[in-house]
């Protein structure tokens, strides 16, 4: 971890993904991990008012998808570097992390988990799959 700074609770810091690319985050909160997974577009700060309930019962982790806000990128884009990106956050996270993902960060998650990510427990909210 290289941890950026603190501000009221929340550590910013960083992670280095399977291939190198530094995946920034933040955490706050007290409790089990449970790690957030944004949208397509999606960076920590976007995650800071569902964390934030969270945080109530959690140490919440979410974080900066690749090519995003803090995060840096490193080509060709590949769904298995997104999935390296999340196992580094969720390595940092603490073990037994829980797992939530909205909309593509949904899908992202379910292949992670379904490539073996070890995950606590697992939820999506709208994930962009139809029948």
């Amino acid at each position: 971890m290289d941890e950026v700074s603190t501000t009221l609770g929340r550590v910013r810091g960083r992670v280095a993904s399977g291939d190198g690319t530094p995946i920034a985050y933040e955490r706050y909160g007290e409790g089990p991990p449970l790690v957030l997974v944004s949208g397509v577009l999606g960076t920590a700060a976007g995650e800071r008012a569902l964390g934030g309930l969270l945080a109530r019962r959690f140490s919440v982790v979410a974080y900066d998808r690749r090519g995003r806000g803090g995060s840096g990128d490193t080509g060709p884009y590949a769904v298995e570097r997104e999935i390296e990106d999340l196992a580094a956050v969720v390595g940092e996270a603490g073990p037994g992390a829980v797992l939530h993902g909205t909309g593509t960060g949904g899908v992202l998650l379910l292949a992670a988990v379904a490539a073996g990510l070890p995950a606590g427990a697992v939820s999506v909210f709208e994930p962009p799959y139809t029948a």
